[in-house]
């Protein structure tokens, strides 16, 4: 199989089972972002001290599911295959995850700043193309036509969150504090 198809030279893509569209609309801005994302997990799962088998494990089943949200939207036809393949079920899996880490950590009483550790630094990084990929599918979600289902937008913010916690976790057990911000 060649990686290369020479149908995207006219500066379209083909979308799951729905023809083609410009490669700069806003379906494929989003999930091309959820692919940017996964590949910053990458990154920051790459930095994981090879001990850390639990973030490896948790960073791993994340970027299996980013793909699988990646389908979703590109698969336009609400009654398609993959259009609803993210569900309640994940956004539940990421609140776990959540709540999971934090029984790890003391609680939070100011805002930090992104950083610490070089896993924890990937990690807040990734968390910023969760927050980008989220507002696009929320601007998806508002044109006309275009059917986002709302676990997506739930699983994205969620998401967010984890990987916020996730990246405070990390920190802890490098025994890297957290950075406090000192305001203005």
């Amino acid at each position: 199989m060649r990686i290369y198809t020479k149908t995207g030279d006219d500066g379209t893509t083909g979308l799951l089972g729905a023809g083609r569209v410009s490669k700069d609309d806003l379906r494929v801005e989003v999930y091309g972002t959820v692919d940017e994302l996964n590949a910053a997990l990458g990154v920051a799962r790459a930095a994981l001290p090879d001990a850390d088998e639990s973030a490896d494990e948790l960073i791993a089943r994340l970027q299996s599911e980013l793909f699988v949200l990646g389908s979703a939207l590109a698969d336009p036809n609400p009654e398609g295959r993959f259009h609803r393949a993210i569900a309640k079920a994940h956004v539940d899996g990421l609140e776990a995850a959540i709540d999971s880490l934090e029984a790890e950590l003391e609680p939070l009483h100011q805002f930090i700043l992104p950083g610490g550790s070089p896993a924890a630094a990937q990690v807040h990084l990734a968390r910023t193309v969760c927050r980008r990929a989220e507002r696009l599918a929320v601007a998806l979600a508002h044109q006309a036509g275009r059917d986002v289902p709302p676990a997506i937008i739930a699983y994205l913010n969620r998401l967010s969150d984890l990987l916020f916690v996730l990246g405070r976790a990390l920190n802890r057990r490098a025994g890297v504090a957290d950075t406090p911000w000192e305001g203005l």
